[in-house]
């Protein structure tokens, strides 16, 4: 047994129990102090660091971990460059193990609230956590860091796939009826590529032979098509996208709704008002909600939160925006319902988001032209 002093988001005893794969027993944990020490958050992150401070304390709980809960304490941590050191903590005679984050790896912020960390990042770490501790034992260390980015920003959507869908139509069959055998990352960058090999129940009954698959990884995507039901006209965009370009097309620039992932933090509600002044600089009146799909399910496990939202788009607010610091060169354009109409005729809207709101907006657009519009 090693015996673990822990001073920060491992003293959530429900993460502790995720990380090390089971529940805890009542003699594994204690609460004590460690002398002439200080507990802090680190600037910008979500997680505490100690420090030594002379006449200070640091208040935690000591973990007593087997070898199976030391292999996988050390998977969670270590990739966050924490070193293990020996400390004595008051009272007891016997030193502890005990995490410190490397020198120069990050600065010191306020004064550590396990509580206050609870409750503003509690459950979305939990999530996070849960997704990282899955690859324990099926990647390296360092393969997982590379994935975590993207974890956190996926148990940061505003939307939990499978909350809301209706599941009335489909055979019954869950994520419990798939064997996975090999999974790997080949590319992480800005997205990222999984390769799996498989097996999965059949309709049948029976069990389908190994199968290899591969798809796209990226985070939830907000699209919000802004309509004004007083002018009954919309705002689209038009932007250089490199997907039709490696296609091959001669016109990759794309006539669009407003567009962007969901960053860490956000709901997709937040991100459909963020980007509407990026990428546009409007205001929304009120978001309503269109559809929440996948685009590309044999491909991709990218999931779109589609909206229409209610704006004021009078004459004059088109224009060029867009972040710099991310190459974006962005156009927006005023198109009436019937031209909006038009290029779902003529073919000039290649875009699905575009047509799946533009669709939804002809089914809709009586209600809600006489409901804003009197």
């Amino acid at each position: 047994m090693t015996s673990m002093f822990f001073y920060g988001t491992l003293c959530h005893l429900d993460l502790l129990e995720l990380v090390i794969g089971r529940a805890l027993r009542d003699d594994e944990v204690r609460a004590v102090r460690l002398p002439e020490h200080a507990v802090y958050w680190a600037k910008d992150q979500i997680f505490p660091m100690i420090r030594k401070e002379p006449g200070g304390f640091a208040e935690g709980i000591v973990f007593e971990a087997d070898d199976e809960a030391l292999a996988r304490l050390n998977f969670y941590e270590g990739g966050f460059n924490f070193d293990l050191e020996l400390i004595v903590p008051e009272g007891e005679s016997d030193p502890v193990e005990v995490y410190f984050a490397q020198p120069g790896t990050w600065e010191f912020g306020d004064t550590w609230n396990l509580q206050d960390f609870i409750r503003d990042h509690g459950a979305h770490n939990l999530r996070t956590a849960a997704a990282f501790m899955r690859l324990y034992g099926r990647v390296s260390r360092d393969e997982a860091m590379k994935r975590l980015p993207m974890l956190r920003a996926m148990a940061k959507k505003g939307w939990v796939v499978g909350d809301f869908a209706p599941n009335e139509k489909r055979a019954g069959m869950t994520t419990d009826d798939v064997e996975l055998i090999r999974h790997s990352r080949p590319y992480d960058n800005f997205f990222a590529m999984d390769e799996v090999q498989l097996r999965h129940k059949r309709f049948d009954g029976s069990i389908s032979d190994e199968m290899e698959r591969a798809a796209l990884i990226s985070v939830d995507a907000m699209l919000l098509l802004p309509y004004d039901p007083k002018r009954d006209r919309v705002l689209l965009v038009e932007q250089f996208r490199v997907g039709p370009f490696l296609r091959g097309d001669d016109n990759p620039w794309m006539l669009e709704p407003i567009a962007g992932r969901i960053d860490a933090g956000e709901t997709a509600e937040d991100a459909a008002h963020r980007e509407a002044m990026e990428e546009a600089e409007i205001t929304l009146q009120e978001l309503l909600p269109v559809s929440g799909h996948y685009p590309s399910p044999g491909t991709s496990c990218e999931y779109y939160h589609c909206f229409l939202g209610i704006a004021d788009l009078p004459d004059g607010v088109e224009g060029v925006g867009g972040v710099a610091d991310e190459n974006e060169d962005i156009r927006s354009q005023l198109f009436s319902f019937d031209e909006l109409m038009a290029l779902l005729d003529s073919g000039e809207a290649q875009v699905g988001p575009l047509v799946t709101t533009a669709l939804w907006l002809a089914r809709h657009r009586d209600r809600l032209r006489e409901k804003y519009s009197g």
